[in-house]
């Protein structure tokens, strides 16, 4: 599938260290256009997580196409936990989320494996679920925003 549209450059992971600064720009950038301005939400993005988290980028056409964090275990949940999943605009229908939560689930596997826990916006349940991950609670707001907490388990 992802050999049939060339835009679409393979997945790199690094961690805070890795990442060049214009690597870092894309990627505040990225989150800011589709968390802050797309949704409209008003939220403060450097949690202090992205320092001990891997990143994920997908390439399109040259520029950042989609994006995730990877936090280890214990840093936020006792498991393992994948979030700030976004495709931008320009590069979505291309099946780019679901490279992302690939890359990011292959990643935690390498990396030892376990289970999976994330804060996911309730719209993207399905989208979740399709990568093995259940509901383990009731919808809650964050930062005005539907949720449902889901896990995977290894």
């Amino acid at each position: 599938m992802h050999e049939q549209n060339p835009v679409i450059e393979k997945a790199f992971v690094k961690n805070f260290a890795e990442l060049s600064p214009d690597e870092l720009y894309a990627i505040m950038h990225a989150r800011s256009a589709v968390f802050v301005v797309e949704q409209q939400c008003i939220y403060q993005d450097a949690d202090g997580y992205d320092r001990q988290a891997l990143h994920v980028v997908i390439p399109h056409e040259g520029m950042l196409g989609g994006y995730c964090r990877i936090l280890p275990p214990g840093a936020k949940y006792a498991e393992w936990s994948v979030g700030r999943v976004l495709t931008l605009g320009t590069a979505r229908g291309r099946s780019l989320g679901h490279m992302l939560m690939t890359t990011a689930l292959d990643t935690v596997a390498v990396r030892g494996g376990g289970d999976i826990r994330i804060s996911a916006q309730a719209y993207l349940q399905r989208f979740y679920e399709h990568h093995g991950f259940v509901c383990i609670g009731d919808a809650y707001l964050e930062d005005n925003i539907p949720h449902i907490e889901m896990l995977r388990t290894a």
